[in-house]
């Protein structure tokens, strides 16, 4: 289906992208006439990071699949691989929603030397509500209100959003072989996004060959949340334990056109199911509050 614009819409577009060039030339000559560290902190804090908010919903998208196969592309065994990593991912057990971990967050940003640590006790509720007690934080207050903070907000936004899930309705599988891969034979499947959307990554995915779960994802964004934005890319790491894909690891590297690099890292440990806490080791603290104090 193709889209046609009259004379008026098509002029309306030109404005529109003169304007964001013009926008951000306006930062970049700044940027360069300034020279002042207390810049970039402000380009951090109001243009360039209000985009990490869209992009960490890719780190939290769910890797659980939407109800319905989709699966015509795929040939032969390859078929039958996709099928049987569906009904593993729809079929998880009950017990295994609501459960505890803990997370060490860490994020920096190397050009303006500022880095930060976080640690958290994280617990989803059976219906899928997320909560954090933090645990213990090091570093730079602008990296924990403006990078960890953002991303524990968005994981708890981007949950369940099906339009995220890597499954054959969001993306196009194509089988690479089996592989001997950290002591496990492992499906390769190359990823490619159906939609040009902000969120979905072009990379791969590992499928444990025993029980077709996820053990491992990587790519890179096939649509950037930012212009300030050049490349995202990151990786995560599942184990698999009473049946469940759990998180183990995740790193994202951001790649900017103003401040440069910035890195994050999360690592979890501890997963538990149906934790209760007790009041003790740690205070109780959302994403949100974890913001207020940038304001």
């Amino acid at each position: 289906m193709h889209l046609h614009l009259n004379e008026g819409q098509r002029k309306g577009n030109r404005k529109f992208s003169r304007s964001v060039k013009v926008a951000y030339r306006f930062v970049f000559r700044n940027a360069l006439a300034s020279g002042a560290s207390a810049f970039y902190l402000i380009t951090l804090k109001k243009i360039l990071l209000a985009g990490l908010v869209v992009l960490f919903v890719c780190a939290a998208s769910p890797i659980f699949a939407a109800q319905g196969d989709a699966t015509d592309d795929f040939p032969g065994s390859s078929n039958a691989i996709i099928s049987n990593y569906l009904r593993a991912t729809q079929n998880r057990p009950a017990e295994s929603v609501d459960a505890s971990v803990e997370m060490e967050i860490s994020a920096s940003v190397p050009k303006l030397k500022k880095q930060g640590r976080l640690r958290v006790l994280r617990q989803m509720s059976k219906v899928g509500q997320i909560t954090y007690r933090v645990l213990g934080f090091q570093g730079d207050n602008t990296v924990k209100n403006q990078v960890i903070a953002r991303y524990l907000q968005a994981e708890q936004h981007g949950k369940g959003d099906q339009n995220l899930a890597v499954t054959p309705v969001n993306y196009k599988f194509k089988f690479r072989g089996k592989r001997w891969i950290m002591g496990k034979d492992v499906y390769v499947f190359q990823l490619s996004p159906r939609h040009k959307r902000v969120g979905l990554f072009k990379g791969e995915v590992w499928l444990d060959s025993a029980t077709y779960l996820p053990l491992y994802e990587k790519g890179r964004l096939v649509k950037n949340p930012s212009i300030f934005f050049k490349k995202v890319d990151f990786e995560r790491a599942f184990s698999i334990q009473n049946g469940v894909p759990v998180p183990a690891h995740m790193t994202s590297t951001i790649q900017t056109r103003i401040i440069g690099k910035v890195e994050l890292d999360v690592n979890y440990s501890n997963p538990a199911s149906k934790m209760s806490f007790d009041g003790t080791g740690g205070r109780a603290e959302s994403s949100t509050a974890l913001l207020t104090s940038s304001n």
